[in-house]
């Protein structure tokens, strides 16, 4: 008779059985079809192989193909991997052991390219570009081409000819990676699609360090938080279009915010002709030229609580005569400027703590030590509704210029505390010659379009 004694052992024996026989089975097993079982091919297995002096670029490429073909993730063990001219399909998901997987360029063309991806995910990799030079048809050491869905997490990207990360209508997120050593920018990206930069570290390049580009002026929506970007050359020169920190250039509705970015040959951060736009809470230091900027043809700029330590100027919201109109600079920190900077510099000079132009609040800022002025309102006939209130002007060489040249439109100075302005605290000026008296000791400004009232001056 069956009991729970004779059941029991006789399931044992059973398991034991098929135990065996499945090792059996799996001995004769394809490398695909072992890693079927368990969700991920090994590279080793099928002849990718860590730490040969062998260039392995056919075997890496045809281990991308098996594993597209079946949508599979591919795991790289430990070990350096010698590698050029890879082309990936459309469906990658690649990962290997953080700071320990590293794939090396070889040369003669380019490392990693895509050109319409579905998805593609790279993690816990070392890309290594030793410097090589990169093919001209390439832009970066991971050229990366309208991909529809984009993850780079906990990478290196290191030494590349071009730039580190090249990013053509991508969407995803690149996060937690550091990337260092690029001769052009650590990432570029132009004509996003929906992309967050997020947690990365970016270093040592030589002419920017993230960079968010469209060919037209359009929305991008792109996120660049909490990253931390340092020591950013301007090797190729220029006033501006090289050594910038974080750098948007024509794309509208971007966030930069919680940033740490130091050591910048140019801007710490600098936007251009890019609509609304918010820059806020980072913390901007040495920066070579202006430490936040945004300039030229854009609508719609909130610059608030950010730390500027040191630059040349410090925010900047200004180009109305290029149409560059409606802000709010406030909560901001801005503090130990200096009148030099990379070049020379056009009226009024370098030293200026915040300079702002048309339909623009400057309230509840703090500027200390400002050279030339604390706060700039205006600049010839390019000036309109402005308004600076309840800010904190100290150790300044003029604490607030305003234009009152003819066609100047309305401001309103009130409620600031200036403090050891040695040339005044509200002077008018045409262009950067001072014109009036202090403004603050006079009943009446003279100047229609001016009100100046209820400033404490010391």
């Amino acid at each position: 008779m069956l009991n729970r004694r004779t059941l029991l052992t006789g399931t044992t024996g059973f398991a034991v059985m098929g135990l065996a026989l499945g090792k059996a089975a799996a001995a004769g097993l394809t490398g695909i079809e072992k890693a079927s079982m368990r969700g991920s091919i090994n590279a080793t297995e099928l002849g990718v192989q860590p730490g040969t002096s062998d260039d392995q670029s056919k075997a890496f490429a045809k281990l991308l193909r098996d594993a597209n073909s079946r949508d599979m993730a591919v795991f790289l063990p430990a070990g350096t991997y010698v590698v050029s001219n890879l082309s990936l399909p459309g469906r990658v998901r690649l990962s290997g052991v953080p700071g320990a997987t590293r794939i090396v360029y070889g040369g003669d063309g380019h490392l990693f390219m895509a050109e319409q991806a579905d998805h593609i995910e790279l993690s816990g990799l070392v890309f290594d570009g030793s410097n090589r030079s990169i093919g001209d048809y390439a832009q970066g050491l991971l050229d990366l081409r309208r991909v529809g869905h984009l993850v780079v997490d906990n990478c290196q990207i290191t030494g590349s000819g071009k730039n580190g990360l090249s990013l053509e209508r991508a969407a995803g997120r690149i996060e937690r990676s550091d990337i260092s050593g690029a001769a052009d920018a650590g990432i570029y990206s132009v004509e996003a699609a929906g992309l967050s930069i997020s947690g990365n570290t970016v270093s040592d390049c030589a002419n920017g360090g993230i960079l968010v580009h469209r060919w037209q002026a359009a929305e991008d929506g792109t996120m660049v938080t909490g990253n931390r970007v340092q020591r950013i050359s301007a090797r190729s020169g220029g006033t501006g279009q090289n050594g910038n920190g974080i750098n948007a250039f024509r794309a509208g509705n971007v966030v930069i915010s919680g940033n740490v970015v130091s050591d910048c040959a140019f801007s710490a951060i600098r936007a251009n002709s890019s609509s609304n736009l918010q820059i806020s809470g980072n913390t901007c230091s040495r920066s070579g030229e202006t430490a936040v900027y945004s300039e030229f043809s854009f609508e719609g700029a909130v610059i608030s609580n950010n730390i500027v330590d040191g630059a040349a100027n410090g925010i900047s919201i200004v180009n109305f005569n290029e149409g560059g109109r409606m802000g709010v600079c406030s909560g901001n920190i801005v503090r130990n400027l200096s009148t030099s900077g990379p070049y020379t510099a056009d009226p009024p000079g370098f030293g200026v703590g915040i300079a702002v132009e048309a339909d623009t609040i400057a309230s509840n800022n703090v500027i200390e030590n400002a050279p030339l002025y604390g706060m700039s309102i205006g600049w010839g006939p390019y000036l309109r509704n402005v308004v600076a209130t309840g800010n904190i002007i100290r150790k300044a060489g003029t604490g607030i210029v305003v234009s009152v040249v003819e066609g100047a439109g309305t401001a309103v100075i009130s409620d600031n505390v200036i403090d050891g302005a040695l040339n005044g605290a509200v002077i008018g000026q045409r262009w950067a010659e001072p014109v009036t008296a202090d403004l603050t000791q006079l009943s009446n400004s003279g100047f229609a379009h001016l009100t100046v009232e209820r400033n404490r001056v010391s």
